[in-house]
């Protein structure tokens, strides 16, 4: 049991812990932040009484140990983060945290997740006013909200958001004494998870369609979609002979022949082909977080090399293998535009975006009996997770192995 009293013109909690009746001073004369003390303060006294929070031997301070969300044994200067809104702690990581220590296409993203948590929760709450109550609400009013194809948001994006929210309360927040103590994300409840169907052909697909007659939105199906070796050279013919950025081209055959994610050919090094020992370097930033960049090699395919060396021989200089006609690196979203802009009125504008290739090139070299091994090597995986998601064969492929079991 906790309450706010006000001693002369300070505020201050008084408890009852232990059978005995203790009290905290909060060094404000704003009620207002005085009230948001005391939900965290009553929150981290419920946390103890169920053992989910343990309180040290060495504690000389049980009211200050409560109140720093167990982060302080001794009498702190200041509440940390008392009065900060939510609003000021994410402008703080957006201007002053490293850009260089995540992708992009990374950051692009948190945008859009900080922009959201901010619009749903307010940005003018004091983020130490943030429980878990605060953030469940947010998860239900978000699981209410239309995706924009005729659904609702499903619960991966909304434990992305939600570990969005947490990088930057426990990743800057907290070591820039903005905030005190762990985010509060103990408990939280999302729906389940629909498990995404498997990855399918192209025919396997549209077989589905015509048979179920759904009015639903199909993107779900088309974001399983991987290429057939065939239907692989038809869109590159596609993409070849229409009119685009000069850029275009040996972007989608670097993609569908190494397998390469979209930001990993967006870094690309003119300087990481080598054509002699037919390799190309992979820059990556996925595998390691420890490491601002690892690096993988994926063997060069005769038709990359052809399409490479043209395109080479016209490169309009700079550092990048594809790049903008001024020889600046091209962005995530410019690399979107041109995806849709090269297969729009085509019959591969189902196509969900770069990452179909990647997928489309495990597929087959599933299909063609490579080594598992090989296969992790040349597209960076490394869990058994990956592995599961991307190793499914060819339908044709799989039926063979099985008729050699059981006969035609």
């Amino acid at each position: 049991m906790a309450w706010v009293e006000k001693r002369g013109q300070q505020f201050r909690i008084v408890f009852r812990f232990g059978g005995k009746k203790c009290q905290v001073a909060l060094k404000t004369n704003d009620e207002k932040e005085a009230g948001t003390c005391l939900t965290r303060f009553e929150e981290n006294l419920r946390l103890v009484e169920r053992g989910r929070l343990v309180v040290p031997a060495n504690v000389d301070d049980i009211g200050v140990f409560l109140l720093s969300d167990g982060k302080l044994n001794g009498k702190p200067g200041a509440v940390i983060g008392s009065s900060v809104t939510l609003s000021e702690l994410f402008a703080d990581y957006r201007k002053n945290h490293p850009k260089s220590a995540k992708e992009a296409s990374t950051l692009y993203t948190e945008s859009i997740h900080l922009r959201r948590l901010e619009r749903i929760i307010n940005g003018s709450i004091p983020v130490m006013s943030i429980t878990p109550k605060t953030l469940q609400a947010y998860i239900d009013a978000r699981a209410r909200d239309d995706n924009g194809y005729g659904g609702t948001i499903g619960s991966t994006t909304i434990k992305k958001e939600i570990g969005t929210f947490t990088t930057v309360w426990n990743q800057w927040g907290v070591p820039q004494g903005i905030v005190a103590g762990p985010a509060p994300t103990a408990g939280l409840l999302f729906a389940k998870e629909r498990a995404r169907p498997p990855f399918q052909t192209r025919a396997q697909i549209e077989r589905q369609l015509a048979r179920s007659n759904r009015n639903e939105d199909d993107s779900e199906l088309w974001e399983c979609m991987f290429l057939t070796l065939p239907e692989v050279e038809d869109v590159l013919s596609i993409v070849k002979d229409r009119k685009g950025p000069a850029y275009a081209f040996p972007m989608f055959a670097f993609a569908a022949h190494t397998g390469a994610r979209r930001s990993e050919i967006l870094r690309s090094l003119v300087t990481d082909f080598d054509f002699e020992a037919k390799v190309v370097l992979i820059r990556e930033k996925k595998k390691d977080s420890s490491k601002e960049m690892t690096f993988r090699s994926v063997p060069i395919t005769a038709k990359l090399e052809t399409v490479m060396k043209d395109w080479f021989a016209r490169h309009p200089g700079g550092p990048f293998s594809v790049c903008t006609s001024s020889g600046r690196q091209i962005s995530v979203q410019l690399a979107a535009k041109t995806f849709d802009r090269m297969l729009k009125n085509s019959k591969w504008s189902v196509m969900p975006g770069w990452h179909c290739f990647r997928h489309s090139f495990i597929s087959n070299c599933v299909a063609k009996g490579i080594d598992q091994r090989m296969i992790d090597f040349w597209v960076g995986h490394t869990t058994e997770e990956m592995r599961r998601r991307y190793s499914h064969l060819i339908p044709r492929t799989s039926q063979e192995a099985l008729c050699k079991v059981f006969g035609t």
